[in-house]
């Protein structure tokens, strides 16, 4: 059976806001459409939630944060982004609530975003049996949130009394490497630099002990599963959230 194509996503903005929960996870897909688009001239910034401290079972917390803040800096160096910040929440154990729409609301209102990028928070990667991570799920579905949140200044007035005001302007938010994706982006040029931007993070990647882990070849079968349907060689998945009422893509 044919898949479905992928439809381009658009380009036609300035400044986008990247809020994950921990370092490598824009990384394991999408860090080459970042370094796309920075290399078009587009400011993208990163917000971490967490600093990753939970994810590597061999190095105790308070040095495996530090250390992986750095390794996503680097990371983040590879493909052109150069504001990266940490919200310093608590790793394996963040909550969907109100609280994290706030401190997220908070991100967005002070970037001022076209589009906010975030991670899959489906259940599963794959729609079917490979199950999600819980701090994935409840980043993303809080980013989704706090898109809107932001532009509205009845919601966390505090901020707004403090000095930020309304962001209503994120015309989507885009959730990478979601298996409800239907677009995608060309990221033939810049694959290699996805690539070394997830080897970046070496103490996590050692850490995770998988034996004979390829970064460029488990990066490039995905990649070019999702070119085969967007007309690329290598392509990146984005599912959609448009935020204006009546859709569109972003």
């Amino acid at each position: 059976m044919t898949e479905t194509p992928l439809t381009p996503l658009p380009e036609d903005w300035h400044r986008a806001l990247v809020v994950v929960a921990h370092p490598d996870d824009m990384e394991f897909g999408a860090a080459a459409a970042v370094a796309r688009w920075t290399g078009q001239g587009k400011e993208v910034v990163y917000c971490l939630v967490t600093s990753g401290e939970a994810g590597i079972d061999g190095i105790d917390p308070q040095r495996a944060g530090p250390l992986r803040e750095a390794e996503q800096r680097e990371s983040c160096r590879v493909v052109g982004v150069e504001q990266v910040e940490f919200l310093h929440l608590p790793d394996g154990v963040l909550e969907y609530g109100v609280a994290l729409r706030r401190r997220i609301a908070e991100v967005v209102r002070r970037h001022r975003p076209d589009v906010v990028i975030t991670n899959n928070f489906r259940d599963t990667w794959d729609g079917a049996v490979n199950l999600n991570q819980a701090d994935h799920i409840a980043a993303g579905r809080a980013s989704l949130d706090a898109a809107r949140d932001a532009g509205n200044r009845w919601v966390f007035p505090e901020q707004v009394e403090a000095g930020l005001a309304p962001w209503p302007d994120v015309r989507a938010v885009w959730a990478a490497a979601s298996p409800g994706a239907r677009h995608a982006v060309d990221v033939t040029a810049t694959f290699e630099a996805g690539v070394e931007s997830l080897r970046a993070h070496r103490a996590y990647l050692e850490g995770l002990g998988w034996a004979d882990f390829d970064p460029d070849a488990f990066l490039r079968e995905g990649a070019r599963a999702a070119g085969a349907r967007a007309g690329a060689e290598l392509a990146s998945t984005f599912e959609v959230f448009p935020l204006r009422w009546g859709g569109g893509d972003g």
